[in-house]
């Protein structure tokens, strides 16, 4: 009988490494990187020194997702090949598999895949969000080779929100609602028949949620919480019931520090509710964990490093990434709280014969429009900081150097000659 789950590849690492890295690597990249993370060129009021974040780019996740994808291709060169979603927000690498003819399952406004065409002898690569409970159970129903890059952060988190949901504790989620990784985070509390979860965008969205369980002045109606959060919890969610004992946990890209505050915030609020009740202990309203993937703090603390450090911050940040990349997303927010920041999608977005930039404003909504730049470099001498998501490969990294530096009417080999001795 046919095996129809892979989870660990098909042991091709080798096949695919020289394609992968033909199309991913950047030798200017690790140019600056074995130079301490600093490189300048040109000399004069044209001089531009580039300092990249010490953490940046592909993520072992990431890495794992895009590998297992070609070698998905590599293994079953006759057969349809289809994605769930997208397999990492990053324009040019689904525009790549799309080239290699992997076919994109886009999920309508609700979020809802469309599987009529598929076939048993399909495969279903399943992206490194992973797929919600009820999508991977259709998959395996109507029989298709399933192979399944999802990143074992995000694994970690179901596990959490599984076991609050056996534990009886609602899973409180700190994360965008509409996002794949959330949806499929969510729906590991489906997994018991009590089972709950509620989605909060923020801090003041989860403060919203405390009022109501303190029932503190101002807080909401139970009718205009139910309007509110409807969309973003479980079928059937009773916040008069629901919300005494809960459970936080979070989309691995968030920002981290918002996410402890509001873990820390509805211990508080729930010891405030219920402290005063006979044998209080807190464990049996509360549970806590840090998931936040290591990558996405490691790029976070290398951003805070790059800002905050001795050298003070840049005189321009350019954050690299997919603008529906939540990990981007949230390095672009850090960086324009301490310097300028253009947060592009792709390096594509400089044009440095028009001497544009196109861009979104840090923290800006996912459907608003994109903003062009003319004259973004100021004059004089400069340094511009670089850094990008856990989905933004090298060789996009060091085209956007290449085109900033054309931009000052420079080279890559425009490196002033050391001073002599």
């Amino acid at each position: 009988m046919e095996q129809t789950y892979f989870r660990r590849g098909f042991g091709l690492k080798k096949e695919v490494a020289p394609l992968i890295r033909s199309e991913y690597h950047s030798t200017l990249v690790e140019r600056i990187r074995a130079r301490g993370y600093r490189e300048t060129w040109g000399e004069g009021s044209r001089q531009v020194t580039v300092r990249l974040a010490e953490e940046f780019g592909f993520c072992y996740g990431v890495d794992r997702a895009v590998e297992y994808a070609y070698e998905t291709r590599a293994q079953f060169p006759g057969r349809r090949i289809f994605l769930l979603g997208e397999i990492i927000h990053n324009p040019h690498v689904n525009r790549r598999l799309t080239e290699m003819g992997v076919v994109f399952l886009h999920p309508d406004e609700q979020g809802a895949f469309d599987f009529a065409g598929l076939v048993p002898d399909d495969v279903v690569i399943l992206p490194a969000f992973g797929a919600t409970v009820a999508d991977f159970r259709r998959l395996q129903a109507v029989g298709c080779i399933l192979v399944d890059t999802t990143c074992g952060s995000v694994l970690n988190v179901w596990k959490r929100v599984e076991q609050y949901a056996r534990d009886g504790f609602t899973a409180l989620i700190h994360g965008k609602y509409l996002h794949e990784e959330t949806r499929a985070t969510a729906s590991q509390a489906l997994k018991y028949p009590e089972g709950r979860f509620l989605i909060v965008r923020d801090m003041p969205e989860a403060r919203r949620v405390m009022d109501y369980i303190e029932q503190a002045p101002g807080a909401m109606t139970r009718g205009e919480f139910l309007e509110h959060f409807t969309p973003k919890a479980s079928a059937g969610f009773d916040p008069d019931l629901h919300l005494r004992r809960i459970g936080v946990a979070n989309q691995t890209t968030m920002l981290s520090g918002e996410s402890l505050d509001i873990a820390a915030e509805v211990g508080r609020s729930l010891a405030r509710r219920y402290g005063g009740e006979p044998g209080f202990d807190l464990s049996q309203y509360f549970r806590s964990f840090d998931t936040i993937c290591s990558a996405t703090q490691e790029r976070q603390d290398a951003v805070h490093q790059l800002v905050d450090g001795p050298d003070g911050p840049p005189d321009v940040m350019v954050v690299i990434g997919g603008y529906n990349s939540s990990n981007t997303h949230h390095l672009a927010v850090l960086c324009a709280q301490h310097t300028v920041t253009f947060h592009v999608a792709d390096a594509s977005c400089i044009d440095p014969e028009a001497g544009t930039i196109r861009f979104k404003p840090a923290g800006t909504p996912l459907d608003a429009p994109e903003v062009v730049a003319e004259d973004w470099l100021p004059p004089g001498p400069l340094t511009v900081g670089l850094t990008a998501g856990a989905s933004t490969p090298n060789n996009k990294i060091g085209e956007a150097v290449e085109r900033l530096l054309r931009t000052r009417g420079l080279a890559v080999d425009d490196v002033p000659e050391p001073a002599a001795a």
